[in-house]
């Protein structure tokens, strides 16, 4: 059985496009607003950004760290 890299699947830009679009569409089909939609995807994908960057980041520390020792 594949162990899931889940580090890597946080970063992907095409999991968070993908979750952007699902929840685009949940609140459409329930009578929310276009306006709605658009603030609410464009959160996601800040947030996606703010999460990649951090697991990023901390990777990259991480990776420095276990050289110098």
């Amino acid at each position: 059985m594949n162990k899931i890299n889940w580090l890597r699947k946080l970063t992907s830009r095409k999991l968070w496009v993908s979750v952007a679009g699902f929840v685009t569409g949940l609140i459409l089909a329930f009578g929310g607003s276009s306006d709605t939609a658009e603030t609410v995807s464009g959160v996601i994908m800040s947030g996606a950004a703010v999460v990649a960057y951090t697991i990023g980041e901390g990777l990259a520390d991480s990776s420095h760290n276990n050289k110098e020792e």
